[in-house]
């Protein structure tokens, strides 16, 4: 499903309009429906907010499992390499920025669960000497 599906999707869970959707993240009605149409992609910042207010993670709701570019078989699995190679470079390098936006998302994500769960093996280790003082 791509971004804007997702996007949309999320909304429709939440029973909510796109303009009350837009009142939330601080965003005009149009520029929202832009999102939704998949014309426009938001910035880290606006993708932040979505997952926020969508009360969700936010690399589930840029993780597309349609396509994927950064494929190191060689080819890009569930896309038609056809369609891709039939597109103008300047579409080509959208599509690439966009998906290396996603993947900086993702690793960021990624980066905080690690130092999460680095704190909680921490405090698990913390406790586990505790208890064994007391024992």
């Amino acid at each position: 499903m791509k971004l804007h599906e997702k996007i949309k999707q999320a909304r429709k869970q939440k029973d909510w309009s796109q303009q009350e959707t837009a009142k939330k993240i601080n965003m005009s009605l149009n520029a929202y429906g832009c999102l939704e149409r998949g014309e426009t992609h938001p910035t880290l910042r606006r993708l932040e907010q979505l997952a926020q207010v969508f009360e969700t993670d936010l690399v589930e709701l840029v993780r597309d499992d349609d396509r994927n570019f950064f494929n190191f078989g060689g080819t890009y699995s569930n896309h038609s390499q056809q369609n891709w190679f039939s597109n103008s470079p300047s579409e080509q390098l959208s599509q690439l920025q966009h998906e290396l936006e996603k993947m900086r998302l993702m690793t960021q994500q990624q980066a905080k669960e690690i130092e999460y769960l680095k704190q909680q093996n921490a405090d698990l280790r913390e406790l586990v000497n505790v208890l064994k003082k007391t024992v």
